[in-house]
C-alpha cells in the first residue's frame, strides 16, 4: 500500500474567492432553497479569473467546493450526528465538517452572474469562507435515480429524519388528529460542531 503521508507529499491550494453569507458564527447543515433574496447569498470569485465565469449562467445549479476554514481539532473517525437519534456511524459516511480535509460541497441555486459575482441561493457556509472551485451540476450526469439513504434507512422514518436534516418544513402527526407544520434547522458553528 502507498504511504500517502510520505515527507515531501503535500497539496496547497490557493482560493479561487470567498462565500459571502449571512452566517457569522453558525451555518445550517445543509442549505435549504427557499426564501432566496438575492444578495444574501453570493461568491465573490478573483477578478482575473472572471473570464472563465464565461456559459456559468446557463446552468440553474452549481457545486460549490469551499474550505471549512474554521474547524479545529482532530477529527473523530466515529460520529453520531445529531439529527441521527445517538446512531453512530463512520466519519467518511457521515456529512460532519470535522475531517481529515475540511472541504465543504455544496450543490446551490446559481441566480446569476454578474461580473466576477456569482449570486446563490442559501448555501450551508460562514460568511468569509474560501472557495477552492466552482462546477456546473448537469441534470442527467449528476442526479443517480438509484441513490439510496444509506444507514438512514435503518432509522425510524427515514424520509421525516433527512426532512430533519435538510430543515425542509414538514409536519408530525399527532394523536389529536391533526399536524403541526414547522420546520427545524440544525446548525454547524463555526469551529464545525453541529448544534
Amino acid at each position: 500500500m502507498t504511504d500517502l503521508r510520505r515527507p515531501g507529499r503535500q497539496l496547497t491550494y490557493e482560493p479561487i474567492g470567498v462565500l459571502r453569507t449571512p452566517y457569522g458564527e453558525r451555518a445550517p447543515n445543509q442549505p435549504v432553497d427557499r426564501e432566496v433574496e438575492e444578495g444574501r447569498f453570493r461568491l465573490e470569485l478573483r477578478e482575473e479569473l472572471a473570464e472563465g465565469l464565461a456559459q456559468l449562467d446557463r446552468f440553474s445549479y452549481l457545486y460549490v467546493l469551499f474550505a471549512l476554514d474554521r474547524v479545529d481539532g482532530t477529527p473523530a473517525m466515529r460520529v453520531k450526528p445529531p439529527w441521527a437519534g445517538g446512531k453512530e456511524v463512520g466519519l467518511f459516511a457521515s456529512r460532519s465538517p470535522g475531517r481529515p480535509n475540511p472541504i465543504g460541497l455544496s450543490v446551490v441555486r446559481l441566480l446569476r452572474v454578474h461580473g466576477a459575482t456569482i449570486h446563490l441561493g442559501p448555501i450551508d457556509a460562514l460568511d468569509g469562507s474560501p472557495v477552492l472551485d466552482v462546477k456546473p451540476y448537469f441534470a442527467r450526469l449528476d442526479a443517480k435515480e438509484d441513490a439510496n439513504l444509506g444507514w438512514v434507512e435503518d432509522l425510524d422514518d427515514p424520509v421525516h429524519q433527512m426532512d430533519h436534516l435538510t430543515g425542509r418544513p414538514h409536519s408530525h402527526g399527532h394523536p389529536h388528529g391533526h399536524s403541526h407544520g414547522h420546520s427545524h434547522h440544525q446548525e454547524r458553528s463555526d469551529d464545525g460542531t453541529e448544534r
